[in-house]
């Protein structure tokens, strides 16, 4: 009697697994980058390429240098941890040639929402508003100072409100 009398069937099975498994990773050499798993489970050429992109921001500490006056009024609100770009954005071209970069003023009736919008998820200790019962689309600035925004204190000088130097 024999043992594999009808095996052909199973030879071609294995050989066929044999074959898609040689096929899957050729395929898998061309598609994974060379650098995959050099430094973790990524590609490890990853790191030099964002190093080669150009700065976008500058730091709050270069938008200090300038604008004194606004840093001063932030540092004594309610604002002082938040860094200038956050709300601002990346000013990174500003800070080489402020001449010929506006950065713009912020729309605050849209950008103060972003963080004071009520919502549970929020510290209750943290500042929390419902913009549209609150303000009805005012911007904040007509009452609040943005760098300094307690009640009231919207009546600060225009360099420190327009962040201009």
């Amino acid at each position: 009697m024999r043992l594999f009398r009808d095996a052909g069937h199973l030879f071609r099975l294995a050989g066929l697994f044999a074959f898609g498994t040689l096929f899957i990773l050729t395929i898998r050499s061309f598609l994974v980058p060379r650098t995959f798993g050099e430094y973790g489970h990524y590609r490890g050429a990853a790191i030099a390429e964002v190093a080669a992109h150009p700065a976008r921001f500058a730091g709050h500490q270069t938008c200090e240098t300038c604008h004194t006056d606004v840093a001063q009024t932030k540092a004594a609100g309610k604002h002082a941890q938040v860094n200038c770009e956050a709300c601002h954005g990346p000013q990174a071209k500003h800070a080489d040639d402020p001449s010929s970069v506006d950065p713009g003023k912020p729309d605050t009736a849209v950008l103060c929402v972003r963080c004071h919008e009520a919502s549970a998820a929020r510290p209750k200790d943290f500042p929390q508003v419902n913009a549209g019962d609150h303000s009805g689309g005012v911007p904040c600035q007509t009452c609040h100072q943005p760098h300094s925004p307690a009640i009231g204190s919207a009546s600060a000088p225009a360099s420190a409100a327009g962040g201009t130097k």
